[in-house]
């Protein structure tokens, strides 16, 4: 893609409650048009209630943009940044109205999601056109910037993540630790539809190179959906029951940006309990958050875009495309309600 003449820069996230009170009509903003028994929805709303009625992700958010206008002050380019999210306030499109008041005619998208599949990235892009329709004509148009899983930067803060939770192992038990890359499990027939799993497996091989880790396994969690329907393997928990008493386990939310519910209740509470009954030792290595190198990041993909710098990656891919095919990262079919009514407590996304 061209460059183009951009004035503003919009953070685009899922969303999450900040309170009690948020908790049901913010499951319900998710569940919107899925036939999921309301039963469920309630055994998902209290992983909220055990911390509070609030998803972290909101604060995380904030303190990502916050991180990103001081890096965009300090290096430029000097853009405003904004925020929208496609299940809670700040909903995008009163966002996109803010920013048309503002006289903002065109911005880059930085979507907190990193690999490419339908949830990921092309119901983003349907998110983005929904609001703008929502606006009217005169909405803003915006541009999602780029996939990043193999940015020399992303891969350099996240192996320094993984690199702080290995040293918290003694240094004589730490050559054997278990390195277990995690990520959102997804339909196979999502995951066959997309790059997902070619992305994920690129950048954990990636993060282990750059550590000298010979032995890693990509697993998943938060698996979602009815029993009866395929999704990606192994889980975390089945993997963990596997390890011998004593072993050493890092689990690296690789498929997250930020430590949001998935990743405070499936693998803070959840995966840790099923080391503690294996007698097991974990560490959880943090996400890449603010880390001041995934920030620069950022920075490198806006200035990209602008013509102002040349795309970077790194393996045995190149940069991934600005502008997505038509029809790419496909949303899987739907099933029968009937076949669907019986879906498990996860089938909601937790943030």
């Amino acid at each position: 893609m061209a460059p183009q003449n951009y004035d503003a820069v919009l953070v685009l996230s899922f969303g999450g409650p900040e309170k009690p009170e948020d908790v049901i009509p913010f499951l319900e903003n998710v569940l919107r048009g899925r036939n999921v028994p309301r039963e469920r929805m309630l055994e998902v709303a209290e992983h909220y209630y055990h911390f509070g009625g609030k998803s972290p992700i909101n604060d995380q958010n904030r303190a990502l943009i916050a991180g990103l206008e001081r890096e965009l002050a300090r290096h430029g380019p000097r853009l405003p940044v904004y925020w929208g999210n496609r299940n809670w306030h700040p909903f995008l499109a009163d966002t996109l109205r803010k920013m048309q008041s503002d006289g903002v005619t065109c911005a880059l998208a930085f979507v907190t999601s990193v690999f490419s599949s339908y949830s990921g990235c092309r119901q983003y892009l349907e998110d983005i056109e929904k609001a703008r329709a929502e606006v009217g004509p005169d909405a803003p148009r915006i541009d999602k910037l780029r996939s990043f899983y193999n940015h020399p930067l992303f891969i350099e803060a996240q192996a320094d993540e993984v690199r702080d939770a290995l040293s918290k192992i003694p240094s004589e038990r730490r050559a054997g630790a278990q390195v277990l890359f995690t990520a959102h499990s997804v339909p196979v027939a999502m995951a066959e539809s997309s790059d997902y799993q070619q992305q994920l497996n690129e950048s954990c091989r990636l993060v282990s190179e750059q550590l000298g880790i010979p032995a890693w396994r990509l697993v998943y969690q938060s698996r979602s959906g009815p029993p009866g329907q395929p999704w990606l393997e192994p889980d975390i928990g089945d993997v963990l029951r596997e390890l011998n008493p004593g072993a050493d386990v890092v689990i690296v939310p690789i498929g997250f940006i930020s430590d949001h519910m998935e990743v405070l209740y499936d693998l803070d509470t959840e995966a840790r309990a099923i080391c503690e009954e294996q007698g097991i030792h974990m560490q959880r290595a943090a996400t890449v958050g603010v880390h001041p190198t995934f920030l620069s990041m950022i920075r490198e993909l806006i200035s990209e875009r602008l013509g102002q710098c040349e795309a970077r990656a790194i393996g045995q891919y190149g940069p991934s495309h600005d502008e997505c095919r038509a029809g790419c990262c496909p949303a899987p079919a739907r099933r029968p309600s009937s076949a669907r009514s019986d879906s498990s407590p996860r089938a909601i996304a937790q943030h």
